[in-house]
This record gives structure tokens, sequence and C-alpha cells, in this order.
């Protein structure tokens, strides 16, 4: 057993005391004077440290990586034409464990106990993702509409399945590119898989206009009702974007009780729109927040991102404070839980044991009073000291 010991932050309460993690969970939550008591081997932190649960990335792409910073300032469809689709080509399992090693390990770094990654090669992205220890929801990239070798359904299928039940932190998702680049039949045998199962589908849903239109051509429908149709609008869909979808879209989508995983870095820098999110949580809608990929935004760092969300959810709002510090954290932490069907989030006994602990003794952090505003606001990944995923320490800043 081993504990960590602060200022105790989650999105239901601020307080100060100690965390007990014994085996993958938080055992208890006690006084920090009574440690003593429990006969812990290890003690974390102290005076001036924050203890938060682990932040969830709920949208990533970790290996792209090796794209960051490459193709700047080019337009969407050129970036895409011109630097990403020719080097996905030309990738190999070995350079894919190289850049997923970099990108798992710059989240885990600055916080994220947990990611939902969308790519090609997801055997190799998940064997690294076990090694490094860090929770991680992997899907393999499929698409039919659209001729890409590495996008095959069958390889879709048969990484499900060799990794279904498998591993402790590794969770095999379905993982359909988006409503314009998979059919409406293979969407239906995703649905179909993910009733047997209880498998989450992470699609792209609404993230440009073209796809919008070209859904609307083939079948007269917008994303969401083509997601309906195949039986996919459900509890288990995780739609990351939306930045085309309209009041009626977002409605449906909270009626069942499904997830949007708003990236608001991405959005602004490709799209230069994106969600009005004061509205998305007035529905009820589920929101978790994702860095989506290092190229183009730069980052795996989601204190950035909850930063981002809060100031870009005052001129989607167009009023100040739109959604306050708390919620963003919230978002950040059991938004993505709920999405991934974890029970974590929280600082309570029986949640797991994925936590971060933050040094505070910090200019920034001063004074450290409104906790939620210092996290949204303040901090940043490095900041972060130690992660613990499934109650291991995974990640240890140098002394």
């Amino acid at each position: 057993m081993f504990a960590l010991v602060g200022k105790l932050v989650d999105y239901r309460s601020v307080r100060d005391g100690a965390v007990i993690v014994e085996d993958n969970i938080i055992r208890v939550v006690v006084p920090a004077g009574e440690l003593g008591e429990w006969g812990v081997d290890e003690v974390y932190g102290g005076e001036n440290y924050l203890v938060i649960p682990g932040l969830i990335n709920a949208h990533t792409h970790v290996a792209m990586a090796r794209f960051r910073g490459l193709g700047e300032d080019l337009p969407t469809g050129e970036w895409l034409e011109k630097i990403i689709w020719p080097m996905e080509l030309e990738w190999t399992r070995k350079e894919i464990r190289e850049w997923a090693e970099i990108g798992l390990r710059e989240a885990l770094m600055n916080g994220s106990t947990t990611v939902n990654d969308h790519y090609f090669f997801a055997d190799e992205i998940a064997k690294v993702a076990e090694r490094l220890g860090i929770r991680a929801f992997i899907g393999q990239t499929v698409m039919d509409e659209v001729v890409f070798p590495l996008a095959s359904p069958e390889e879709g299928f048969r990484f499900f399945k060799r990794w279904r039940n498998r591993s402790e932190l590794v969770t095999p998702t379905l993982a359909p590119h988006a409503t314009n680049t998979v059919s409406l039949e293979l969407m239906k045998e995703l649905a179909e898989l993910s009733r047997e199962t209880g498998a989450r589908v992470h699609i792209h849903l609404a993230q440009s206009r073209a796809e919008v239109s070209e859904v609307k051509r083939r079948y007269g429908l917008s994303p969401v009702g083509l997601l309906e149709r195949a039986g996919l609008l459900n509890e288990s869909l995780i739609g990351v974007h939306g930045v085309y979808l309209n009041d009626s879209d977002f409605e449906r989508l909270a009626r069942a009780g499904s997830t949007l995983v708003h990236c608001p870095t991405s959005n602004v820098k490709l799209e230069a729109r994106t969600v009005n999110l004061r509205k998305l949580l007035d529905l009820g809608l589920n929101v978790a927040l994702g860095n989506d990929s290092p190229n183009p935004t730069g980052i795996l760092d989601p204190f950035i991102e909850m930063r981002t969300a809060g100031i870009v959810a005052n001129l989607t709002a167009g009023k100040a404070h739109a959604v306050p510090a708390r919620e963003l954290f919230g978002m950040a932490t059991v938004g993505g839980a709920r999405a991934l069907g974890l029970k974590a989030g929280l600082i309570e006994p029986g949640y797991l044991a994925d936590l971060v602990l933050i040094n505070a003794d910090k200019p920034w952090f001063r004074p450290l009073e409104n906790v939620y505003s210092l996290l949204v606001y303040s901090a940043r990944g490095s900041d972060v000291e130690k992660v613990v995923v499934n109650g291991k320490v995974a990640w240890a800043k140098p002394s």
C-alpha cells in the first residue's frame, strides 16, 4: 500500500487528506494525520501538493507525433493530401512503435492516465501502452468508402478480437473513421458487434462540411441520422468534434446517452469554428475532452485543452464565464470516465487508482484558494510530479 497526500480535488469536492492505494483501487480516503494507523509503505506528496483523478484524454492519435509541425498553415485538404496521407502510407510497424511511445509518454507525463486512441497499426500502439503502464482504449481505424489499405475493415475486426479481454490496461474499441468514409452496411456490422460485446464505438463526427454534405447526398441524412439508422446511436457511442452538427443532432445524442468529445484546439486551428459548449452541457449531453493529434494541435497536454475549452466557450456562448472551471475539470475526469465506462474520475473508495500528484509549490498556484480555477487556467503538464495508473506509479518526474 502507498498513499498520496495533499489537497484532494475531484469534481465533487476539495478537501485535505490522504488517498491510500491498495492493488489497483483506492482503498480509503483519510485525514493525513491518520496515515500511521494504516501501515503504508510509501507516502508521496504533502503540503503544497494537489491530488487529482487521472485526466482522461478522450480522443488521441498518439503516433501522429511523427507529423508535429509539418504542413503548418496549409489548408486542411492540402495538409491531408500533401503531408499526412503520403507519409501514413509509408508507416512501418517499427516506426509506429517508436512514435506511439513518444506520444504516449508525452500524454502520461502531462497527467493523462487514460487515452482513447484511434489509428492504424493498433496492435503496436496497444503493446507500447501496456509496456508503459498507461490505460488505453485503442481502435484500429476502419474505412470502406475510401481506398486506404491501412484501414481495412478486416484488420479492425481482427484487432478487436485479439485484444478483447486480453489486458488489464488495454481495451479495444471499434473505430470507424467517419460517417462519410464508412458505409452504412459496415456501420451496421459494427453496431451489431458493439451490442454483442459492449464495445465502445469511437468515430469522427461531422468534423468537416464535406462530411456532412457527402452523407446528405448519399443517404439524405445528417451524420447523426446515419448513426441512428445504423443502430449506433446509444450510450456506447463516442463521437468526436461535432462542429457541423445542428441543435437537433445534439439533442438526439443527449437523449441516446452518447458522448461528444470536444477538441477545441484542433477545431479552431483546422476549421476556425467549434461547438457551443454551454448549450451542449445544458442539454445534458455527456462531454469529454481530447487533445486530438499532436499535428495539428502541437500538444498532448490535457491542462491546455481544459484552458482552451473554457476560453473558447465564452466566444461561442457570447458571454464571459460561460462554463465554470469546475465543469471543465469534470469533463476531463468524470466526463471521460463515463464515456469509456470506467469507475474512475473521483477520489472515492472503490474507484480505480488512476491518480495524479501535482506540485503546487509554484508562483502560478498562489494564492492556493480557488483550486478549480488554478487547475484549469494556471496549471500545465509540467506541474505533474507523479502519475499512478491502475495502482502503480507509471511515471515520476526525475528528482
